[in-house]
């Protein structure tokens, strides 16, 4: 019997029970287009992440900020440093040194150090908290903050502690509305700022709503404000972002050498040292209290995030792909069971049992293809309005199916398909011609 025949004779048998082949496929749709969102939502993760770390400055940047010495290594490290810090400790090594000793590296384009404090801003009969964003003049030529009119403060201003301030679009709105603030002054505790900038709208950034911020210079919040001469954290611009391990390393022994904290080679159990000197690798950081990070090292956690996220969702999704699976072999034993005289009769004129077990088995194929394609067109129309939905509430988020999406859809309309229909195809073609034909 040629292949043909035996699509024409499958796409025969399917069309005379709809109904049941529809609730069949049911089950494949539901899981493919689960695979399909669950893929799509992943890549719209990672597009947002990287939107969000290219509007905060691109991938050309090395962070430096404050951690809490544990004395240990690795993730336990990490999240001994983490609590620490969220219980109220006080980290302040860090400081404005740092940021300059840093920047005289020859790889380092430029920098700019932060300190940020939550105050009571006040014009006139209006107030509002707002988060005081300290920083270095040289922000501005980092950052993607950008001035709506008036202008950003000066090195000068910032090295002679002069109170001058640039107003997010939010908090702008909220204390001067429709009037023009340049010119007037606003008060934090009980220093007035000279208002000298308005920045542009700009939004949630890395969960920060720079709209509300106040921008002032450092060294006036550290000294006129906040009392203190650490800094939270630094970002440094790299000429050669492919140089940035390397830079992230000296950066580290600088800082290492101003904070009187001794680099020691990172040591295996058994005692072999795993580096001796700078370029052959991380030295030990469990007695830091610093971190510095590279964009793109963040990037890389951030994808393995995302990878686990998704995998374990589709882990979910499985589930459902076999119960469809399932389906698909009892809606087989089903038309067998029904078609027992037909398979009978087809052995008695000469059908093989290689005929038999190729019609069952594309069926089986058929309709799990079937549930495939439906699926893939359900979960991209679902993951596109996803997208809608989230551009919608202010998330840069691209709609996108990775191609290896198609792939596991496919992949498994195949493997369930043959999977799952080979028992009962088998159980067909071994039927006796006479027993099948006595069911009549």
């Amino acid at each position: 019997m040629s292949f043909i025949t035996i699509i024409k004779i499958s796409l025969r048998a399917i069309r005379a029970n709809k109904l049941r082949t529809s609730l069949t496929v049911l089950g494949i749709v539901i899981g493919i287009a689960s695979v399909i969102i669950v893929y799509s939502a992943g890549e719209g993760i990672n597009g947002l992440v990287y939107a969000q770390v290219e509007s905060f400055g691109g991938t050309d940047l090395i962070e430096t900020e404050v951690k809490a010495p544990t004395g240990k290594k690795g993730l336990a490290a990490e999240q001994q440093s983490a609590m620490a810090i969220a219980q109220g400790a006080q980290i302040t090594t860090l400081t404005l040194k740092d940021m300059e000793d840093v920047k005289k590296l020859p790889n380092i384009k430029n920098a700019y150090a932060v300190v940020i404090g939550q105050e009571q801003v006040n014009y006139n009969e209006q107030s509002k908290k707002s988060l005081i964003f300290g920083t270095t003049a040289s922000s501005i030529e980092i950052d993607k903050t950008e001035i709506d009119y008036g202008r950003y403060f000066t090195d000068l201003e910032d090295k002679s502690q002069i109170p001058v301030a640039v107003l997010g679009y939010k908090i702008k709105e909220k204390l001067f509305g429709d009037s023009d603030p340049l010119g007037k002054y606003i008060k934090i505790r009980k220093v007035k700022f000279l208002v000298i900038g308005v920045a542009k709208e700009r939004g949630a950034v890395m969960t920060l709503d720079y709209d509300n911020f106040v921008y002032v210079p450092i060294r006036t919040l550290q000294k006129r404000i906040l009392g203190i001469n650490n800094i939270v954290f630094m970002m440094h611009q790299l000429k050669d972002a492919d140089l940035a391990d390397e830079t992230a390393e000296e950066a580290r022994l600088i800082i290492r050498a101003n904070h009187n904290i001794a680099s020691q080679p990172l040591e295996f159990k058994s005692g072999e040292p795993l580096v001796r000197t700078l370029g052959e690798g991380m030295t030990d950081t469990s007695k830091d209290d610093f971190r510095v990070v590279t964009m793109k090292e963040s990037l890389g956690v951030l994808d393995t995030v995302t990878g686990a996220i998704t995998l374990m969702l589709l882990a979910i999704v499985a589930i459902s792909l076999v119960v469809g699976g399932v389906g698909v072999m009892n809606i087989m034993y089903v038309i067998i069971t029904e078609r027992t005289a037909e398979i009978g009769l087809r052995k008695a004129v000469g059908a093989k049992y290689k005929d038999i077990m190729s019609q069952f088995l594309i069926e089986a194929l058929i309709i799990t293809l079937i549930g495939a394609l439906v699926g893939i067109l359900i979960g991209a129309g679902a993951s596109y309005l996803i997208s809608l939905s989230a551009n919608y509430y202010g998330l840069d988020w691209k709609f996108s199916i990775p191609a290896k999406a198609y792939y596991v859809a496919f992949g498994f309309a195949v493997v369930s398909g043959l999977g799952f229909g080979v028992y009962p195809a088998r159980r067909a073609a071994r039927l006796d011609p006479i027993e099948a034909l006595s069911r009549e």
